[in-house]
C-alpha cells in the first residue's frame, strides 16, 4: 500500500497510515507536472481541495485504487473517470461537521454584531460605534437551505437563541423535519420571502450551483443577512453584490469566496461583508478527526473492504455497514459461482431479496454479487465501484426484487442468471454470527458452508456414482472435507457439492467427467 499525500493533513493521519502498514510519501509542494510524473507509482492518493484529480491525472495513475479527500466536498475530483476505472473515492463528511457548524454560528454572530469592524476601529485607537449598530438573533427567522448533517446541527443550536427555524430541502423527509422541530418550506421562494437570515448548507452540484441568485434576492425580505459556509458558487457572488448595493441584503458572512485559494472575490470590497478563507474545518479537533478518518478509509479501500464514506458507492451508515458485511461476502460468493459452473454469456441478472435482508440497503449487496460474477472472467479490476459500469458495458440488465416474507429462512438471497439458452439460480442465507450457507443451486437444496475449494457435480440419481467419484478423488490425492447431496423427486438427476482441502487437477476433473452417470463436474475456487 503506497500512498501519496499531496496536500497537508494532520500528523495523526500520517501516523495512522504508517501504523496500518502503508508506505507514505508526503509531498505537498509538488508542481502539477511533478505530480503527473510520480503518480503512476502509487496505490492511493490523499488530497484536499486544490489538487485536480481529473482525466489528465488518471491516465498517468495506472496503479491508483483510491483517492481520499480529506474533507467533505469533491468538486476537484472527476467522479465518472474514477468510477469507470474502479477507483474508489472516499471523503470525511462527518469529521468536520461540528467545526463547520460552529463557524456558521460564529460568522452569523460576527456579521449581525459587526464584531470584526468594531475590533478594527478600536485597534486603530478609535473609540467609535457609529454606523455599526447590530441586530439581535432572538425572535428572528432563519432560513436554512440544506437540512443535512451540518444544516441540522445549525438548526439545533440556533433554536437555543430563541429563533424561528424554517428550511428548504426536497431530499429530506417530513419525519426528519418534525424530529428537528423545523418548519418545512416546499419551495425555495417561500423560504426567501419569510427569512430574516439565510444560511446555506448544501453540497455543490449542478442543481445547487447558483441556487441563490438575482431572482431569490428580489423576493427576499429587505435587510436579509446571508451566511455561506458551504461552497463557493451556491450563492451567486455577483447577484449578492448587487443585492448589497441595493440594500436588499444588509450584511453577509462568507467562508467560501469565489476564486479560492486566491483572494479575488468581489465581495472583499464590501465593508458590510465578513469573509474568511474557507476555515470551516480549521480546528485542531476537526483536522485530527479528518486525518485519522481519511487514513483509515484509504487503508480499508486498499484492502478491498467496503468503506462507509465511499462517494461513488451507495452511502451506508457505519452501523448498517457492520450488518451488511456478511451479506456482502455471501453476495460475492453467489456471484462467483456462475461462470465457474456455466459458460454462456449473461444477458440478465435478477436478484431477489427475501426476509430480513430486504429491509437493508441492498444496492450495495447487488454490487458485491456483480463483482463476484465478473471477477472469474475479466482481467480488468472489478470492485464495488465499477461493477455496475461493467455490467452495463457488457449489456447485462440487473434488476432487484424485494419480498418481506420467505419460507423456512429468516433471510434469503436468490441470484437468477439468465442467458440466451438457459436460466441458472443460486440461493444463500446468513445466520448466527455472519455464517454463510449456500441453500440452493438450480433447484437442488443444500446447506453448504462455502469454502475456498469445492467440487460441484450433477449426476444421474442411481447407485454407484457417489462411490466412483470418491474413489477417483482419492486417486488424485484430493481429500474430501464434506459432501452433500441434493435430489429432485421430479426427475432422475441429483447434484453433489463437495468441499475439498486442495485444488483439483485438470486430469482428475477429466476422469470425473468420464464416469458413467456424471453429467458434468466443475471445480469452484472462491
Amino acid at each position: 500500500m503506497k500512498v501519496l499525500i499531496s496536500e497537508p493533513i494532520a500528523q495523526k493521519g500520517i501516523e495512522k497510515l504508517i501504523e496500518e502498514g502503508a508506505i507514505v510519501d508526503v509531498k505537498t509542494s509538488l508542481t502539477r507536472q511533478e505530480l503527473l510524473e510520480v503518480i503512476g507509482g502509487y496505490d492511493g492518493l490523499i488530497v484536499r481541495s486544490n489538487t485536480m484529480v481529473n482525466e489528465e491525472l488518471y491516465k498517468k495513475a495506472t496503479q491508483l485504487k483510491v483517492v481520499g479527500r480529506a474533507g467533505n466536498g469533491v468538486d476537484n475530483i472527476d467522479m465518472d473517470g474514477a468510477t469507470k476505472r474502479g477507483i474508489i473515492v472516499v471523503n470525511t463528511p462527518e469529521s468536520n461537521v461540528v467545526s463547520a457548524c460552529e463557524l456558521t454560528i460564529g460568522l452569523l454572530l460576527a456579521t449581525c454584531r459587526n464584531i470584526p469592524q468594531l475590533h478594527n476601529r478600536l485597534q486603530e485607537r478609535v473609540w467609535d460605534r457609529s454606523g455599526l449598530k447590530g441586530i439581535e438573533l432572538q425572535g428572528k427567522t432563519v432560513g436554512i437551505v440544506g437540512l443535512g448533517r451540518i444544516g441540522s446541527l445549525v438548526a439545533t443550536r440556533l433554536k437555543s437563541f430563541g429563533m424561528n427555524i424554517i428550511a428548504y430541502d426536497p431530499y429530506i423527509s417530513d419525519t426528519r423535519f418534525k424530529h428537528l422541530g423545523v418548519e418545512k418550506k416546499e419551495k425555495l421562494a417561500d423560504l426567501m420571502k419569510a427569512a430574516d437570515i439565510l444560511t446555506v448548507h448544501t453540497p455543490k452540484t449542478e442543481e445547487t450551483y447558483g441556487i441563490i441568485g438575482k431572482e431569490q434576492f428580489k423576493i427576499a425580505k429587505k435587510g436579509l443577512v446571508v451566511i455561506n459556509c458551504a461552497r463557493a458558487g451556491i450563492v451567486n457572488e455577483e447577484a449578492l453584490g448587487e443585492a448589497l448595493k441595493e440594500k436588499n441584503v444588509a450584511r453577509a458572512g462568507i467562508d467560501v469566496p469565489e476564486g479560492e485559494p486566491q483572494a479575488t472575490s468581489l465581495l472583499l470590497d464590501y465593508e458590510n461583508v465578513i469573509i474568511t478563507p474557507h476555515a470551516g474545518a480549521d480546528t485542531l479537533e476537526a483536522q485530527d478527526n479528518v486525518g485519522i478518518t481519511i487514513a483509515q478509509e484509504v487503508v480499508s479501500a486498499l484492502r478491498g473492504e467496503m468503506v462507509p464514506n465511499a462517494v461513488n458507492l451507495p452511502t451506508l451508515p457505519t452501523r448498517e455497514l457492520e450488518t451488511v458485511k456478511a451479506y456482502l461476502r455471501l453476495g460475492e460468493t453467489l456471484g462467483k459461482m456462475y461462470y465457474q459452473l456455466e459458460k454462456e454469456a449473461v444477458e440478465k441478472v435478477e436478484i431477489i431479496y427475501r426476509g430480513e435482508v430486504a429491509a437493508l440497503e441492498t444496492s450495495v449487496i447487488s454490487l458485491a454479487i456483480l463483482k463476484g460474477l465478473f471477477e472469474p472472467v475479466l482481467k480488468e479490476r472489478i470492485n464495488y465501484v465499477n461493477a455496475n459500469v461493467i455490467a452495463k458495458s457488457r449489456g447485462v440488465t440487473v434488476t432487484e426484487i424485494k419480498e418481506s416474507a420467505v419460507d423456512n429462512y429468516l433471510t434469503l438471497i436468490t441470484v437468477k442468471v439468465i442467458s440466451k439458452n438457459m436460466e441458472f439460480t443460486i440461493s444463500g442465507t446468513v445466520f448466527g454470527k455472519g455464517e454463510m450457507r449456500i441453500s440452493e443451486i438450480n433447484g437442488y437444496e443444500f446447506d453448504v458452508n462455502p469454502t475456498p475449494y469445492m467440487l460441484i457435480a450433477e449426476n444421474m440419481d442411481k447407485p454407484g456414482v457417489v462411490g466412483q467419484l470418491g474413489t477417483l478423488l482419492g486417486v488424485g490425492k484430493v481429500n474430501i472435507a464434506t459432501m452433500q447431496l441434493g435430489r429432485k423427486l421430479t426427475d432422475s438427476r441429483a447434484m453433489m457439492v463437495l468441499t475439498v482441502d486442495s485444488e483439483i487437477a485438470k486430469e482428475t476433473l477429466e476422469f470425473l467427467s468420464g464416469v458413467e452417470g456424471i453429467i458434468k463436474a466443475r471445480f469452484v475456487k472462491l
